[in-house]
């Protein structure tokens, strides 16, 4: 003979809080985490009418405990998490942040870049500072390879003597025109 059915009593659902909530606690490990999982598991019982077999309320209701942790342990770890911050935030350094050296030095690096003759500054810009190939200068500049070549180290001699206060040693013509 099947134990008859029976509608749960809501009503008798606080009798069994106290057995609930150290299931959910050992389950958890945690006490505000528990009762979380008590109030969820009351809240997925009372949602809809439930027909119980025979008088085990409290069975029927760890079962829907136990689901109802592993639901949240699933939905968990599918969700992405982020670390907590460190405390001492203002200590960790930004890789990517310049230095004031560095920005001064970029800066002054580009004042003079844009001292240079314009055909030696076009064919450093687009080398050293867009980082296009000397096959892709020259089609973007619409000279041929060599002359891109030929530019690109005398900025660049010209740009290191400037740094270092020495004449630039130029073979050939100085005005970046001759390339």
């Amino acid at each position: 003979m099947s134990p008859a059915l029976r509608l749960l009593d809501p009503e008798r659902l606080g009798d069994h809080f106290d057995r609930l909530f150290r299931a959910a606690w050992a389950l958890c490990g945690s006490r505000e985490d528990a009762e979380d999982l008590v109030q969820e598991t009351y809240a997925q019982v009372l949602k809809k009418r439930r027909l119980l077999h025979g008088d085990d309320d409290l069975g029927y209701l760890l079962r829907v405990l136990r689901n109802t942790h592993f639901s949240r342990l699933r939905a968990a770890s599918r969700r992405v998490r982020a670390d907590p911050l460190p405390d001492d935030l203002d200590r960790i350094q930004d890789p990517s942040e310049a230095t004031p050296q560095a920005a001064l030095e970029a800066h002054e690096l580009y004042e003079l870049i844009a001292a240079l003759p314009d055909d030696f500054r076009d064919a450093i810009v687009a080398v050293d500072v867009l980082g296009l190939s000397y096959r892709e200068a020259s089609r973007t500049l619409r000279v041929r390879e060599a002359t891109i070549t030929t530019r690109v180290y005398r900025a660049r001699q010209r740009l290191a003597a400037s740094l270092t206060g020495k004449e630039p040693h130029v073979i050939g013509v100085t005005d970046g025109r001759g390339a």
